[in-house]
């Protein structure tokens, strides 16, 4: 719903008036609306962004229409308008450009959101595939899907996301992509075990003397009785992915501006930490630590839940 109740309704949020930059928290701003005879709004830019600039006069304000050609600045024409003062609120204050930083953190955390739910689809998909196969089949299969795991274990998690990114390009779905190939391993591990104790119970022996094939089993009988391990696994993987993807558009190599993503804008703001601009970056921050928190205790939640009903069962 970011979009919804950002503030600033702009495309990415990215309305930028430099003349309010690094406004503190809980700032006021009065902007000047102008309307014509025809009651259409005239802007600066002629995007229909608030100005701050205006004249006062004994009829009222005077709004000055600008043209600037390549080679000057020079005023054309003057007209009277009709005109309103209006007062609006930047709650986390404004960045570096005059942005609005609680639109642009709505709006990242929005993006990371997407990124850490692609990225565990992509995991779960990789990884079901990779330890399903090799927990059931065992022998020389088993083999080289785990050496496969043991290799890409060993290599670290921000070193194949930024390989990744290099090799695909930048972009979103890119940034789906990296991140979810470097946390697949944890599932496959997870899904083999799984599988080589779950292949010695007698509903899949049942099974296999029914003529079933491994596909079927697989699919019907192993799955779905590996369930709460792997949603409790794919919570802990949430958490993983937005630490991944924020570390990675802090290096500038995940979204690309002018969308907004919380890595970037700690990147973008991390030198005002010691300056009375600090919250620049610990807002950011603060919403990375707060996503993270939730998907860990999530996690524990789904572990306790399924812990308490295989219990009882």
């Amino acid at each position: 719903m970011a979009p919804w109740i950002a503030p600033d309704s702009s495309p990415d949020a990215n309305r930028q008036d430099v003349r309010i930059r690094t406004l503190p928290p809980a700032r006021s701003v009065d902007f000047l609306v102008e309307h014509n005879a025809k009651g259409d709004s005239i802007c600066f830019d002629q995007k229909r962004t608030p100005l701050m600039w205006y004249e006062r006069t004994d009829f009222g304000f005077r709004y000055v229409v600008w043209d600037q050609p390549e080679d000057t600045l020079s005023v054309r024409q003057s007209h009277e308008y009709k005109v309103n003062l209006i007062r609006q609120t930047f709650w986390l204050g404004t960045d570096l450009m005059g942005r609005d930083l609680l639109s642009r953190l709505l709006l990242g955390m929005r993006i990371t959101l997407k990124i850490g739910v692609f990225a565990v689809m992509v995991s779960l998909l990789v990884g079901i595939c990779v330890g399903m196969l090799a927990g059931y089949y065992g022998g020389k299969v088993d083999q080289c899907l785990t050496w496969l795991m043991q290799v890409v274990w060993s290599v670290p998690s921000i070193m194949l996301v930024i390989a990744f990114s290099l090799a695909m390009g930048r972009g979103a779905w890119q940034v789906y992509l990296a991140v979810g190939l470097t946390l697949w391993v944890d599932v496959a591990r997870l899904v083999r075990g799984e599988a080589r104790r779950l292949r010695e119970q007698e509903f899949v022996l049942a099974a296999q003397v029914l003529g079933y094939g491994p596909g079927r089993i697989m699919l019907h009988h192993l799955l779905p009785n590996m369930a709460g391990p792997i949603l409790i696994m794919a919570s802990a993987q949430f958490a993983s992915a937005i630490l991944v993807e924020s570390g990675l558009s802090f290096l500038g190599l995940g979204i690309q501006p002018p969308a907004p993503s919380l890595g970037m804008m700690i990147r973008e703001h991390y030198p005002y930490i010691l300056t009375r601009s600090a919250w620049l970056a610990i807002a950011p921050g603060v919403a990375i630590s707060g996503m993270v928190l939730a998907s860990n205790l999530l996690s524990t939640g789904l572990s306790d839940l399924f812990g308490r009903v295989g219990g009882t069962s």
